[in-house]
């Protein structure tokens, strides 16, 4: 058809009423599975685009969702985007972010203010944020939709993905060990953070498990930033004997501690093991290629995407439903065996 399609043009091609393709448009559950397909192909054919505006106006929804944030990794936040956007699409909503000084004053209503401001029908949170009980009690008080991504279960299983960064940790852990690592450095997050603790922790009492040692000396805290890691690579590197391993919280330090080994002359894998965590676009890409932890980032995103439509739409979210979602060991080049 030559003009652009309406809701009427969709409802006569597929023989049912305009209130039924309303219904489909808005995700409604009680239309038949083969009634909702054939409206879905209709629209499909047609390229009908229900009006935005029109449809809030029916619903008294803004099909708006929030994505809050503080998180220097600009490849992080770019494949939650992605994860969240795959599913925004799907279902018909826009995403609008808004990053944040977590530990500012006032953090708290600014986020509020936020809410408000856009017309939010419901917000994501990314860590370290979704670490805030004050922030979550918040926006529960105030009946504001919200779904937290975090390392640790801080919350109702409806209104949380997890990452179980520990466990992943337990097997980077034994990997190295199991090339005959026993001398390891370590580049932390940042401590105030749970993901920073969940990953030492899970990372260290393996490492004690296995009857490896790291005195305090080979563990610098960093701030999750490449130019961190390159200063605590320095530190690290300038110890006498030098360490033969390290791994850093994110893949962004382990990028700097190649950078650093690289201007020190010592040559990784052969001399220095690398280890990081996330399995970013560098993590590939780097030389040599990072062997890493691979967090599910654009799957967690998609998850907490679904949860947060499903609480805008009134439908009950289930306790047992995907909440936890665990990374996994991604084995390249920068680790060689003692």
């Amino acid at each position: 058809m030559n003009k652009r399609p309406t809701i009427n043009d969709v409802a006569h091609l597929a023989g049912v009423s305009k209130r039924t393709v309303s219904r489909v448009i808005n995700g409604a559950s009680n239309v038949g599975k083969a009634t909702r397909e054939r409206i879905e192909a209709v629209i499909k054919e047609t390229g009908f685009a229900p009006d935005k505006q029109a449809r809030g106006l029916s619903t008294s929804r803004s099909y708006l969702i929030g994505l809050i944030y503080d998180n220097p990794d600009a490849l992080y936040i770019d494949q939650v985007q992605r994860g969240v956007l795959s599913i925004c699409s799907e279902l018909g909503y826009e995403l609008v972010v808004h990053p944040c000084r977590y530990k500012s004053e006032g953090f708290i209503e600014d986020c509020i203010h936020f809410v408000r401001r856009s017309n939010i029908d419901g917000v994501i949170i990314l860590p370290p944020v979704s670490e805030s009980k004050l922030l979550a009690d918040t926006l529960q008080s105030k009946h504001i939709n919200y779904v937290r991504m975090a390392s640790v279960d801080l919350d109702d299983h409806k209104n949380i993905v997890v990452s179980d960064d520990r466990a992943a940790l337990r097997d980077l852990a034994r990997y190295m060990v199991s090339l005959g690592h026993t001398d390891i450095g370590i580049i932390s997050g940042p401590q105030q953070y749970y993901s920073s603790k969940e990953r030492l922790e899970g990372f260290l009492e393996t490492l004690q498990s296995l009857n490896v040692d790291v005195p305090p000396s080979r563990i610098v805290e960093g701030k999750n930033s490449f130019e961190s890691g390159i200063e605590c690579a320095r530190h690290l590197l300038i110890q006498s004997p030098r360490v033969k391993a390290i791994f850093a919280n994110n893949d962004e330090m382990a990028a700097g501690v190649l950078k650093v080994a690289h201007e020190m002359g010592i040559a990784v894998p052969d001399d220095l093991s690398v280890a990081g965590f996330d399995d970013n676009l560098l993590a590939a890409r780097v030389i040599p290629a990072l062997t890493t932890v691979q967090r599910p980032v654009g799957d967690m995103a998609a998850i907490a995407a679904r949860k947060i439509i499903a609480h805008i739409q009134g439908k009950e979210v289930s306790e047992s439903e995907t909440y936890l979602v665990k990374p996994h060991l991604i084995i390249r080049d920068s680790i060689k065996k003692v």
